[in-house]
């Protein structure tokens, strides 16, 4: 990690342009300031660290940047808040419309983990029931099965204490 740091330190002292390979997606987000993500020798997405992370443009990016919950789904609308999505297993999401979303046909959609929250059931969130939990130190990935589908969410491991697999739980999408 401090190596890392080191490189992209000389890099930018010494104004000189460094191409670095690698297969490690947190190596790639810290040192570089363009990133040309590859699938089988084709450019899947080019962009800073910040859009490649934050918007991945296709699945395999999305799966490559560690984006636990990709599900499929369809339009099934739109409003002035964003676009109404239908998964397969019958969750319905409202996502924001940066006019990649296909209209006719399917759709691949993804939301980290540490971007949803476990609240109350009966609460304002989507209704789950805690499926399984893997223990990580400081927080626990809980699997959520909501409708047909099962999501991962992450929980500080003081908030997790309390709850236990087979638990009713919301879900903050």
């Amino acid at each position: 990690k401090e190596m890392q740091v080191e490189v992209k330190n000389l890099q930018e002292r010494l104004g000189t342009t460094f191409v670095f390979v690698t297969h490690d997606q947190d190596e790639a987000l810290v040192m570089s300031d363009r990133i040309a993500v590859l699938n089988d020798g084709r450019v899947e997405q080019i962009g800073g660290p910040e859009e490649i992370y934050q918007r991945p443009r296709t699945r395999f990016v999305a799966e490559f940047l560690a984006v636990r919950n990709v599900l499929r789904a369809r339009v099934a609308g739109g409003s002035p808040q964003g676009v109404r999505l239908r998964t397969d297993g019958g969750l319905d999401l409202l996502a924001a419309d940066d006019g990649g979303f296909a209209t006719d046909g399917p759709s691949w959609i993804g939301f980290r983990p540490e971007r949803l929250r476990l609240c109350p059931p009966g609460s304002e969130g989507v209704a789950g029931t805690l499926d399984d939990e893997i223990y990580r130190g400081d927080h626990t990935e809980w699997r959520v099965r909501v409708g047909g589908e099962l999501i991962a969410v992450t929980e500080d491991a003081s908030a997790a204490a309390t709850r236990r697999r087979g638990d009713a739980v919301g879900v903050l999408v």
